[in-house]
């Protein structure tokens, strides 16, 4: 059965929210036993070769020069951003650098959205409202542990944002073209990182295949969160997206065995609630 087209957007970003969630873990454990740049540049590489064999395979139409500017703009920005996002998880916690980053990577586009698109239904900013109660909830301590990572955080949370802002402008061409171009330009970053840095060889080959894998799974996400972006709002597209932490944290309690506290349950809890609340038309 066809989803009904309110609920298409939605679809989108769930798919994302799986997909981010689960590169980020791989990204961010790869990072703990190789260099942080390398291992985004390897992210970033398998990504854009992915997105260039689908491009090959379905002959999407090309987007313009203005789309393709402003996503080579958003890739640069996302590309620092996750290079500095993996460098936070390797040296926190997974369970609180994740969604501290998103949180912050949401804010600025919601508000962005709201004054562009105008302000959503009083359901909907129920369900921002759950939505950031529930980051908030997942990203706490309560142990006593200290934030390890958490200032490099809120810089990637911020190169979060440019991505998702300059992917809405790119506007409505091609997911894959777009994907396509956003990994050239973070990878074009990584790229002069790792060079200027000489460490080539740091990073071995369990790292390497968690790396590729995890630059598969997150430009396929991209590609999604394209098209939710471009099928409903801005801000419903990157708050329900930003949940990804959820998947991060779960994965990281169930391989690692971090401490998950029954307020990360409840913060789960409240992200679940958010959904269909963001996802009324």
């Amino acid at each position: 059965m066809a989803l009904a087209p309110e609920f298409v957007p939605t679809a989108f970003s769930l798919a994302t929210i799986l997909l981010w969630g689960t590169s980020d873990f791989l990204g961010g454990f790869a990072s703990r036993r190789a260099n942080a740049f390398l291992v985004t540049a390897t992210v970033l590489l398998s990504g854009l070769l992915l997105m260039t064999t689908l491009v090959l395979i379905s002959h999407p139409p090309f987007p313009s020069g203005k789309s393709i500017l402003w996503a080579l703009a958003a890739g640069t920005s996302g590309g620092s951003a996750l290079a500095i996002f993996y460098r936070a998880l390797a040296e926190g916690r997974m369970g609180l650098t994740a969604p501290v980053a998103a949180l912050l990577g949401a804010a600025i586009p919601t508000a962005f959205g709201m004054m562009t698109e105008g302000v959503p239904r009083t359901i909907q900013i129920a369900g921002f409202f759950l939505a950031g109660l529930g980051i908030w909830l997942i990203s706490r301590t309560e142990d006593g542990s200290s934030a390890e990572g958490i200032w490099l955080a809120v810089l990637s949370g911020i190169g979060f944002a440019g991505f998702f802002l300059g992917m809405k402008e790119a506007g409505e061409g091609s997911a894959m073209w777009l994907s396509l171009f956003t990994r050239t330009g973070g990878l074009a970053v990584a790229a002069t990182i790792v060079l200027s840095q000489g460490r080539l060889r740091e990073i071995n080959l369990a790292s390497g295949l968690y790396s590729v894998l995890a630059g598969c799974l997150d430009v396929t996400g991209t590609a999604l969160f394209v098209r939710a972006s471009q099928t409903g709002r801005l801000d419903a597209a990157v708050v329900l997206t930003s949940l990804y932490p959820a998947v991060t944290v779960l994965l990281a309690r169930i391989v690692l065995r971090e401490h998950f506290t029954r307020w990360k349950a409840v913060g789960i809890f409240a992200a679940v609630l958010a959904v269909p609340l963001i996802a009324a038309q």
